[in-house]
């Protein structure tokens, strides 16, 4: 029996793959569980349509992304912070006050996307965010004493 692998299968194949099942494994197993359905015409085309709709929802957002990116980049974060005695802060800077630094700017990253490591001292950093499909911006966050 031929099928069209819906997700992927071991020892069997990948979605989006034309196989032969032996009819009993396809019955009774690969198409009630929603591995697979039966390789009709129909249905071979209405995945190929399917992919090409996620395809192209899926370049949209990596040109969304790839423009967070660019506004990011060129954007320059300033916070001001107390300063001790000794020229260090009062605490450290945190992925929470980038993000919302950032969303003041119209830039909206959540703070669990933001690597910054202890800022605790005065000074110009790189800030890494990370976008998602591996896509990564490197933000200029300057810091600097009240």
């Amino acid at each position: 029996m031929k099928i069209l692998l819906i997700k992927d299968v071991k020892g069997l194949g990948k979605a989006g793959e034309i196989k032969n099942a032996k009819d009993g494994y396809a019955r009774n197993f690969l198409i009630p569980k929603g591995f697979a359905k039966l390789a009709t015409p129909e249905v071979i085309k209405e995945w190929e349509e399917e992919q090409k709709i996620k395809e192209e929802a899926l370049k949209e957002e990596l040109e969304k992304l790839r423009e967070l990116k660019k506004k990011i980049e060129n954007t320059p974060v300033v916070i001001k912070h107390k300063l001790g005695a000794n020229g260090q802060l009062y605490g450290a800077i945190t992925n929470k006050e980038i993000s919302e630094v950032l969303k003041e700017k119209g830039i909206d990253v959540d703070k669990k996307d933001i690597e910054a490591k202890q800022i605790k001292s005065a000074g110009e950093f790189n800030v890494k965010i990370k976008l998602g499909h591996g896509i990564n911006a490197n933000l200029k966050l300057i810091v600097e004493g009240e």
